[in-house]
């Protein structure tokens, strides 16, 4: 018996949609961040994912640059007292990695099952 034919998914789409990277139907988390231990739809586990802190590392690598273009934008433009940027820096640097962090692993998730990633190994000659 053959496993059936699936086409090929957009990690992009299904790692936003939060969906199953082999048949973009199943559900690809369990939790905030927690992966399902496998697709409720089509069955495929999710052992071979590991985001690891790649998506950490992006979130804070584009909220870090947005939180401090914001604040120098505000700076520049308004030169407002030290509370308001605490009023716009404090609320954009919590809630926007909180916002990102679950979309990104899904896109690094899906990506790693798309191109067969997996841990190194050394070959035995």
């Amino acid at each position: 018996m053959s496993e059936p034919y699936y086409p090929p998914q957009s990690p992009v789409k299904n790692g936003l949609a939060g969906r199953c990277p082999r048949c973009g139907r199943g559900r690809l988390f369990a939790g905030y961040l927690t992966l399902a231990p496998r697709c409720s739809s089509c069955n495929l586990p999710f052992d071979f994912a590991d985001a690891g802190d790649g998506a950490a590392w992006f979130v804070m690598l584009v909220v870090g640059f947005v939180g401090v273009g914001s604040i120098l934008g505000v700076e520049a433009a308004y030169a407002p007292p030290y509370w308001v940027h605490a009023l716009i820096a404090i609320p954009l640097l919590i809630i926007l990695p909180l916002i990102l962090l679950r979309p990104v692993k899904g896109i690094l998730v899906c990506q790693q099952y798309l191109t067969k990633a997996q841990e190194g190994r050394v070959d035995a000659e």
